[in-house]
C-alpha cells in the first residue's frame, strides 16, 4: 500500500510538472487613458479558455496561457471599453509582458496595447526602445544604457573610453554581439581595457533587442557569459534624425523603394553615421595636456526582397578610433596643516593609438510563412 501511494504520488507530481510546463505566463500592468493612473480589479481572461484573474491596486497582472497556441485574452471592468489583445504562439515557460491603456466608456479615447518584454527560452526581449537616446550618458553607446533595462548587466572599468560590460561577474571579453544574425568581430585591444571608442550597434537604427545572461540557445555560439541580439529597423518610409552635442553628432536615414510594380519587391536601406570626442571631459583630468580622442563609425543595412519568401541583406561598417595623449605637466599636493608639499612634474612626449576597422556580410533569409520565425543564413 505504502509502495502504491507513493506511485501514485509521482504520477499526480508528474502530471502537475507537464501541465504546467506546457504553459506560458502574460503579465502587465493596466491603465486609465485619460489619467495614467493604475486600474485595479480589471477582469483579465483567455477567450474560450478557463484561466482569468484579476488587477491588483496598482494595476499589475498575470495570468497563464496555454503554450504553443495562439490565444486571445478579454480585459472587462465596469466604467471602462471592453477591450481584447491576440497574443501569438508562445513556448513553455515563456514570459510575454503586456501593458494595457483602458479607455473610460464616457471618452473619445481608444484603448492602447503595447508589448514590452518577451522572456523566451532565456532570452529577454525588448521592444520599447525609441526613447534609448534619451537617456543621459557620456559613451553614447548602446551597452552604456543597458543596465537601465535591467537586464542583469552592470558597466566596466573602463570609463568613458569604453563601451564594455559585465554579466553576473564575467570578463567584459565574454559577451557575444550579434546584429541580424551577424556576429560582430570586437578585436580593438588597448592595454587591459580593451576599449572601443564607438561600438558596432548604432541607437538610431535599433527595432528591438534580445539579451540573455546565461542559457541561451546553442546557435549563438559557446562563450560563458551573455549574448546580446540585437534587430535593425525594417523600413516602409523615408525618416531621418541628426542630432549633436558637446560630445559629438550622429544622423540616420531610412527608407524604402518598389523597385518592381510587384508589392512585395522592395529595396530597404539604413544609413548611419556617428563621431564622438570625449575631449571635454578629459579636460578635467589632474594631469594636464592634450586629450583628443575621436571617434567615427558609418554603417548602412540594405536589403532586398527576391521573392515572398527570400530576401537579401548586406551590412557594412567602416570604424575609425584615434586616442590621442600628450600630458604636459602634474601638479600634486600632500602632507599635513603645518607641512605642506607640492610636487610638480614635467613630461615628454605623447602616446597616440590609431585603430581602422572594416567589415561587411551577406545574408539571405528565407520565410516559411507570414509570421513564421525566418531561416538566416550569413557569411
Amino acid at each position: 500500500m505504502l509502495k502504491r501511494f507513493y506511485l501514485t504520488g509521482l504520477i499526480l507530481c508528474g502530471l502537475a510538472f507537464g501541465a504546467s510546463a506546457q504553459t506560458a505566463t502574460v503579465f502587465g500592468r493596466i491603465t486609465d487613458a485619460a489619467t495614467e493612473q493604475p486600474i485595479e480589479l480589471v477582469t483579465v481572461y483567455v477567450k474560450g479558455g478557463k484561466s482569468n484573474t484579476a488587477s491588483d491596486e496598482r494595476g499589475n497582472f498575470s495570468i497563464q496561457v496555454p503554450a504553443n497556441q495562439r490565444v486571445t485574452l478579454g480585459f472587462r471592468r465596469v466604467a471602462f471599453k471592453e477591450s481584447s489583445a491576440d497574443i501569438l504562439a508562445l513556448q513553455p515557460g515563456a514570459r510575454f509582458a503586456l501593458d494595457l491603456a483602458m479607455a473610460p466608456v464616457q471618452s473619445n479615447l481608444e484603448v492602447v496595447i503595447s508589448e514590452r518584454r518577451l522572456d523566451d527560452g532565456g532570452m529577454i526581449k525588448e521592444k520599447n526602445l525609441k526613447d534609448l537616446r534619451l537617456l543621459p550618458s557620456a559613451t553614447g553607446n548602446l551597452e552604456s544604457v543597458l543596465p537601465h533595462l535591467a537586464l542583469g548587466t552592470s558597466m566596466g572599468t573602463g570609463g568613458e573610453l569604453t563601451s564594455q560590460y559585465q554579466v553576473r561577474g564575467g570578463n567584459y571579453d565574454e559577451n557575444l554581439v550579434y546584429v541580424n544574425d551577424f556576429e560582430i568581430y570586437r578585436p580593438q585591444l588597448i592595454r587591459a581595457g580593451q576599449q572601443e571608442g564607438l561600438t558596432f550597434p548604432n541607437i538610431d537604427l535599433v527595432r528591438d533587442l534580445s539579451f540573455s545572461s546565461g542559457g541561451f540557445q546553442s546557435k549563438y555560439g559557446d562563450k560563458m557569459s551573455s549574448v546580446l541580439d540585437i534587430k535593425y529597423k525594417r523600413p516602409d518610409s523615408l525618416r531621418a534624425s541628426a542630432n549633436a552635442s558637446l560630445l559629438g553628432a550622429s544622423a540616420h536615414v531610412e527608407g524604402s523603394l518598389k523597385l518592381k510594380k510587384d508589392d512585395y519587391r522592395a529595396f530597404r536601406y539604413l544609413v548611419g553615421g556617428r563621431y564622438k570626442t570625449t575631449r571635454v571631459l578629459l579636460g578635467s583630468l589632474d594631469v594636464e595636456g592634450e586629450y583628443t580622442p575621436d571617434f567615427t563609425d558609418i554603417q548602412t543595412y540594405l536589403t532586398y526582397d527576391l521573392s515572398r519568401s527570400w530576401q537579401v541583406g548586406l551590412i557594412g561598417n567602416y570604424n575609425r578610433s584615434v586616442y590621442t595623449f600628450k600630458p604636459e605637466s602634474l601638479a600634486r599636493a600632500f602632507g599635513l596643516v603645518d607641512y605642506a608639499l607640492q610636487l610638480r612634474t614635467a613630461f615628454e612626449g605623447q602616446e597616440v593609438d590609431d585603430f581602422t576597422q572594416a567589415m561587411g556580410g551577406v545574408s539571405f533569409t528565407f520565410y516559411r510563412k507570414e509570421n513564421a520565425i525566418p531561416c538566416t543564413t550569413s557569411f
